[in-house]
């Protein structure tokens, strides 16, 4: 399975290379924007795009809300991850003997 995040197209930093830099989750990454660029939507209109970003590649554009929706649904699963690591780690230290 393939997770795609989404990020915020910031800046282009090689036209040649089709680099952008893109806003992940608080934090900036050199993205290549080679698959979302044609003539119809050259690299200078990319600024501002919302892209699904996986293993360095913005693999498609989205819509702002569905990027939103997205960011909204992994901060939720981050939120149930930690919950449940809590609990496994109260499950495996031992119990006093006081108890």
């Amino acid at each position: 399975m393939c997770l795609g995040i989404p990020g915020q197209i910031l800046e282009i930093s090689d036209l040649e290379q089709k680099l952008a830099i893109v806003d992940i989750g608080g934090v900036r990454r050199p993205v290549n924007i080679a698959c979302i660029v044609d003539e119809e939507h050259p690299i200078q209109d990319c600024i501002g795009d919302w892209v699904l970003v996986h293993v360095g590649f913005a693999m498609n554009r989205i819509d702002p809300d569905e990027a939103q929706l997205t960011l909204d649904l992994l901060e939720e699963l981050a939120a149930v991850h930690a919950t449940m690591s809590d609990s496994d780690q109260s499950l495996s230290q031992p119990q006093s003997a006081l108890a």
